[in-house]
């Protein structure tokens, strides 16, 4: 799975927040590992510096193998804050996709049962 993480201009993308990022996305999402691909995480800065609630907003899209991409976004007062929440979204559509191949629906089908 390769992860790569792009900041806007308003957004200082030093070494330690991106291997921060990167280190969040790969724990976050190790269990699809073998599932995704290509990571991109998108992070920016709604109001360009001027302040205010909410303003960092965390785009992530993730890749699986042989599947459209599913991208996600969350905004937060800190980019720490915006990052989590994306990651807690992708994470819960990564399973609600991937899982939906990996396990059934319920227990055994009648169908399974040797027949008498």
């Amino acid at each position: 799975m390769h992860i790569q993480v792009n900041t806007d201009d308003n957004i200082e993308g030093d070494e330690t927040l991106i291997a921060q990022v990167e280190a969040d996305i790969r724990d976050g999402l190790s269990r699809f590992a073998d599932q995704i691909t290509r990571v991109e995480v998108h992070l920016s800065d709604e109001n360009a510096g001027k302040g205010g609630s909410d303003d960092k907003r965390c785009m992530i899209e993730a890749r699986p193998t042989g599947q459209q991409p599913m991208a996600v976004t969350s905004q937060g007062p800190t980019v720490q804050e915006a990052s989590a929440g994306a990651l807690q979204k992708i994470q819960s559509k990564l399973q609600s996709s991937l899982g939906r191949k990996t396990t059934t629906k319920g227990g055994h089908s009648i169908r399974d049962l040797d027949p008498l």
